[in-house]
């Protein structure tokens, strides 16, 4: 009878630890996705263009769907709900940066407010950026020089004006962000078309973000690091070396001068200021990757979406006519447009709003990292894994967004929905903490340079093509760019 009693406790345990295994299993159950391969996993589903590879995958799988790229298990999110729940309601769990190996060239991960973890170091360098460049204060002393940047700008397109010569609308607006930003920190332009150093820093801001943008074996065989089989890293630790040494070279030479831009104090200045002050908390080797941060996330960002905007102008010519008629009315034909005059231009926000909408910048968020195991939403994200936030999905979101594929800047007209990480249908920018610092400079950049554009010049596709001719492919990489870029005559108006 007592070995009976035994085998029956005996067996009542199995099946009660079974089932609280099984409990447990049903408690940490991945999200769902597609069977990977042997080891390549799911690389052979990104194809080229990965960002609508992913948005198709999520139709089947859902908002929330586990991928094994290679060695590393990837959870993207495609929904603005779930965005919400990653970048907001648990933003300090998915707050770690997945790191990608090119970024280790030159220790940059380690000095880097994009890619440092969410800790004192990170709130430090966060602190400095943004009172000494993305205040409002900051961003109004520097309003002249941008004002006179976007002057440039529609200068050099009147010279193709008089010749009848097509603008390279993405290169005039990539050289345009990037001497905003170097007057607004050095005082000078880094583009001048006349000068060699000038054109081979530009140069070098490409190839970094040529090389950033390529996929890369090591982030999704860890193992060949070491190897660096492609050479990402190599060439990348190059291109960083000649930027980095460029950007001492301007400290030098202001520490020797002793003196700051012409039209008084500049970030450099109260740059090194912090730095004489706080040496523990900020110093230069701190201050030269914190403006390769700023040089590569602020320029090509910027101008793809001037590009794409006037892509979708010159695609939808009665949306062209109505801005231009707007800004007409409410400042004057053929007068510069300050960053002020923005707000008495709706439909011209409406269009930058909607060109972000269906042409973010960046399609996906700079990936997060858990560091622990994480619920979300009744799935776990293991610990170590990448999340992906798929903008360009959630931007697309037809069960959001009515005729999500249509060029419509009326839709939000009448709509509150904004682009500064509030509303989760709409997140260019990213969310939460980790929001891009430079979202309050490009709010008053880009409209600024498209307005100047459209109430400078009529526009017409290079070579007689019509708009129906125009070319809509995307370029994967960095940035989300036009495949072909765009070749505009500007015509007096």
């Amino acid at each position: 009878m007592d070995s009976l009693m035994v085998v029956l406790v005996s067996l009542l345990s199995l099946t009660l630890i079974k089932g609280l295994s099984s409990l447990a299993k049903r408690a940490k159950r991945h999200p769902p996705g597609p069977t990977p391969l042997p080891l390549i996993g799911n690389l052979h589903l990104l194809g080229d263009l990965p960002h609508q590879s992913l948005a198709k995958l999520a139709k089947i799988h859902g908002p929330v769907m586990s991928l094994k790229l290679g060695q590393l298990t990837t959870v993207v999110i495609s929904s603005s709900s779930m965005a919400r729940e990653v970048l907001q309601k648990k933003d300090l769990a998915f707050s770690s940066r997945s790191i990608s190996d090119a970024v280790h060239a030159h220790n940059h991960s380690h000095y880097s407010v994009v890619w440092l973890p969410v800790a004192s170091r990170w709130r430090s360098l966060r602190r400095i950026m943004n009172s000494n460049m993305f205040s409002a204060n900051s961003l109004d002393a520097n309003q002249h020089l941008r004002c006179r940047k976007v002057q440039e700008l529609v200068d050099c397109c009147q010279k193709n004006c008089q010749t009848g010569e097509a603008v390279d609308i993405g290169r005039a607006g990539f050289m345009t962000s990037l001497n905003l930003l170097s007057n607004t920190i050095f005082s000078k332009d880094l583009a001048d078309p006349y000068s060699d150093t000038a054109k081979e820093f530009k140069d070098l801001v490409w190839d970094i973000m040529v090389e950033a943008g390529k996929p890369n074996l090591v982030d999704f065989f860890p193992l060949l690091k070491k190897f660096d089989p492609q050479g990402v890293r190599r060439r990348m630790s190059v291109h960083f070396e000649k930027v980095l040494k460029l950007f001492e070279g301007l400290i030098n030479e202001r520490l020797e001068n002793e003196n700051s831009g012409d039209e008084g104090r500049d970030v450099l200045d109260e740059l090194l200021t912090t730095s004489e002050e706080s040496s523990q908390e900020f110093d230069r080797i701190h201050m030269v990757h914190m403006f390769l941060d700023l040089f590569v996330a602020g320029t090509d960002t910027t101008s793809s979406t001037l590009e794409w905007a006037m892509t979708e102008l010159l695609k939808n010519p009665e949306k062209m006519r109505k801005a231009q008629a707007e800004i007409a009315g409410g400042i004057g034909k053929g007068k510069a447009i300050e960053e002020a005059d923005v707000a008495r231009l709706p439909y011209l926000q409406c269009i930058v709003k909607e060109t972000l909408r269906i042409h973010p910048p960046v399609p996906f968020l700079i990936p997060r990292r858990v560091e622990q195991d994480v619920e979300l939403c009744g799935y776990n994200v293991p610990k170590g894994s990448q999340v992906l936030v798929n903008a360009w999905a959630i931007c697309r979101d037809e069960i959001v967004w009515e005729n999500a594929l249509v060029f419509k800047p009326e839709r939000f007209l009448e709509s509150e929905i904004d682009i500064r990480g509030r509303d989760f249908e709409l997140i260019p920018f990213g969310a939460g903490r980790r929001i891009c610092p430079g979202l309050s400079l490009a709010a008053r950049a880009v409209p600024v340079m498209l307005g100047s554009l459209l109430n400078s010049f009529d526009w017409k596709l290079e070579g007689g093509n019509t708009p129906k001719d125009l070319d809509m492919e995307e370029k994967y990489g960095i940035t989300l760019q036009k495949a072909l870029p765009l070749r505009a005559v500007p015509l007096p108006l």
